[in-house]
């Protein structure tokens, strides 16, 4: 199966120009999965401590406005993250799977590991889900998410190989300054879950008052570098083969016991 990463910039002004790009990408490809930055339609809200509700529903109008027209895209399957309220009120970072066949997005899970920190004042801006990580369906295809910092904690891409999921889809928002040492824990994520660790992340010049450093890449079930995205080239595509990622997990480490 053939899948693409991505960095996009969510910029008003600069996000329509990427996604035409990412279409001509998809289509000289024919790559059949996409997987889409953290909340990759609207302009990073957690770098401001304070959180504005006007503008936490105006992101969600911008998402539902852009997830409407994924179908321009030529992709089966997508895979991202939107913010949302759910119907007590709760504002959440949910992980969702759009398909070709539905035509809409299709709720995963909510990220449950919110930082606070500067720049990333997520559990201020919105609430933790579920401690739950579920898996999806692509056909045949599992596929598991850990939402950014949620790929720190290991034990859930062990979590993931147990489920046997396929692909472990990481969309992110990361800083400039860090890109390496997320690279380094992807690896780590891969071999984990004897998945294909896949990322995309936002990406912002580094000027800008917001910090997302792209890098998004696409690691095989054995910590291998396949493909990784920069700003010159902000998409990336390979064709994994799924039968490696299925057998990665009778293999070492995915096969020693708790």
């Amino acid at each position: 199966m053939k899948i693409t990463v991505c960095q996009l910039d969510p910029r008003e002004g600069q996000i329509d120009t990427y996604l035409s790009s990412l279409k001509e990408h998809i289509t000289s490809e024919n790559s059949e999965f996409v997987l889409l930055p953290e909340m990759s339609f609207s302009e990073w809200l957690a770098a401001d401590k304070n959180p504005n509700p006007d503008r936490w529903a105006q992101a969600i109008e911008r998402h539902n406005k852009y997830i409407s027209n994924l179908n321009d895209l030529g992709a089966a399957a997508i895979v991202g993250t939107r913010p949302i309220i759910n119907s007590i009120g709760s504002r959440r970072n949910e992980a969702y799977i759009w398909t070709k066949d539905l035509n809409c997005p299709s709720p995963i899970r909510e990220k449950y590991y919110l930082p606070d920190e500067d720049g990333y004042w997520e559990h201020s801006w919105y609430d933790r889900g579920l401690k739950s990580f579920d898996t999806a369906y692509f056909g045949s295809v599992r596929i598991g998410v850990q939402i950014c910092t949620e790929m720190w904690f290991f034990e859930w891409a062990r979590h993931y190989a147990t489920s046997r999921v396929d692909l472990l889809c990481i969309p992110r928002a990361t800083p400039h300054s860090s890109v390496d040492k997320w690279l380094a824990g992807g690896q780590t994520a891969a071999v984990c879950s004897g998945a294909y660790s896949i990322s995309s992340n936002l990406w912002y010049p580094p000027d800008y008052k917001i910090s997302c450093g792209g890098l998004g890449w696409i690691i095989d079930p054995e910590g291998n570098i396949l493909k990784t995205t920069n700003p010159d080239s902000p998409f990336a595509s390979f064709e994994i083969d799924l039968e490696f990622s299925r057998i990665s997990k009778s293999t070492y480490p995915r096969y020693v016991p708790e």
